[in-house]
């Protein structure tokens, strides 16, 4: 594993520890055995950090999506989504956007770039990729990982499966 993937991945632990409001330079390095100036070598702002941690996560999700069956993509999204690492990158993104817009502006790339990534694995799942779709399905899962995070319980991860299943039936092509 290399440094910068070490680090992501520490950063991916300490989010599942405690959370973004945790996820600090100082701490980061510290989990990845690495001095500070290699982290900020990397990532140098805690935001660079947090949106690289989110498209790392992105990333390993849908390299576990793409070898799935196509029918079982709300099921796999819907596990992805109760992954709290990842609710809890999106979550930091957030707050951090709506303070600085220089972040704000970088996670609209992030999300358009998102979307466009994702367009392939649904089509593949037999979904419409269209931008409307793409956003609707994009917009749900991110409110289940929400929700998921929030209540952190069986209830909520079989209600997120039932909701992720329930909007890929709205957008499945042979429903058109």
């Amino acid at each position: 594993m290399d440094v910068r993937e070490r680090i992501l991945e520490a950063a991916l632990g300490l989010l599942a520890e405690s959370g973004a409001h945790e996820l600090t330079q100082p701490k980061v390095a510290r989990a990845a055995g690495v001095r500070q100036s290699h982290l900020t070598y990397y990532f140098p702002t805690r935001g660079e950090l947090l949106q690289e941690v989110a498209r790392y996560s992105i990333e390993k999700l849908a390299g576990q999506l793409a070898h799935g069956q196509p029918g079982a993509i709300p099921e796999a999204i819907a596990a992805g989504a109760a992954d709290k690492r990842r609710s809890r990158v999106m979550l930091g993104l957030v707050a951090a956007a709506d303070r600085d817009p220089e972040i704000k502006k970088r996670m609209r790339k992030f999300v358009a770039e998102l979307r466009t990534r994702m367009a392939p694995v649904l089509e593949a799942g037999g979904l419409e990729t269209d931008a409307e779709s793409v956003a609707f399905f994009h917009c749900t899962i991110i409110g289940c990982a929400v929700l998921q995070l929030a209540r952190d319980n069986a209830e909520a991860r079989a209600e997120a499966r039932a909701v992720l299943k329930k909007a890929a039936a709205c957008i499945a092509k042979e429903k058109r």
